[in-house]
């Protein structure tokens, strides 16, 4: 219920471009949000998606974070994760675009899952993808995945990301241009992640919260996000969140139509 008349109130009281006064968000909307993105690996990926839906195979789950609002049972036939448990196109793609014109190169996602997100992300060959991931069977089908198309800038890190992710920045000499935050739905570690990323972030990295609204919880999560105050603007898309650290930019926040 609260994702529902959350998606209502985002609809009544959300803007597109003719309301955007600013000429970085006008053209982060027109040209990035707004883009379909095409690149020549999508047709391949896509025929994975299709794959991991057609499966009849059941897998494991080890669940680190917030209960799936689908299916909490540890044994989850591969279908199901993979028509309601990885990112949409519509993010997929977005991704791809705030990558592409932002420039950026040094990328971490939190929670592979199946791992089409990340490898939306990896089309880019100019970028190298660290992607955290809990469940180690899930994973193992990432890396298949990964394997059979060919990317070889996927850095694939298996464990619990309350442990990784320290380790991991302690240990990191790059800073991040973009963080894909997809992992633990719960405001706690949420936050927690947020404030160990901002070690390796700069002014010009771009953090995506996805699924913003799945529960209240993460909702107070993303409310105390965008009010960081290292964040100086903040673009919520209903299905995910953008976070900006540019100090150029007017301290505001704007929910767009998505």
């Amino acid at each position: 219920m609260h994702a529902v008349s959350r998606y209502l109130w985002h609809w009544l009281t959300a803007v597109n471009e003719h309301s955007l006064h600013s000429p970085f968000l006008y053209n982060l909307y027109t040209k990035t949000i707004k883009r379909k993105a095409i690149h020549e690996d999508f047709n391949a990926i896509e025929q994975v998606r299709e794959g991991l839906i057609r499966s009849k195979k059941k897998i494991n789950v080890v669940q680190l974070g917030a209960n799936s609002r689908v299916n909490n049972e540890q044994v989850r036939p591969i279908a199901a994760i993979a028509r309601k448990g990885i990112t949409s196109r519509s993010v997929n793609k977005l991704l791809f675009n705030l990558i592409h014109d932002f420039n950026c190169s040094n990328i971490i996602e939190l929670g592979t899952a199946l791992g089409v997100n990340t490898m939306y992300m990896a089309a880019n060959p100019k970028v190298d993808v660290h992607s955290f991931e809990g469940c180690p069977n899930t994973a193992a089908i990432a890396q298949d995945n990964f394997s059979k198309l060919g990317y070889t800038n996927i850095d694939l890190i298996i464990g619990n990301i309350d442990d990784t992710l320290p380790e991991f920045i302690h240990q990191s000499i790059r800073k991040i241009d973009l963080v894909f935050m997809d992992a633990n739905h719960k405001k706690a570690p949420t936050l927690n992640y947020f404030n160990l990323l901002l070690k390796l972030c700069h002014n010009n990295s771009l953090i995506v919260v996805d699924d913003i609204y799945w529960s209240a919880e993460m909702t107070l999560a993303w409310e105390e996000l965008k009010s960081h105050p290292r964040v100086t603007t903040s673009v919520d898309l209903y299905e995910l969140g953008i976070l900006f650290f540019r100090p150029e930019l007017e301290r505001a926040h704007f929910k767009l139509m998505y």
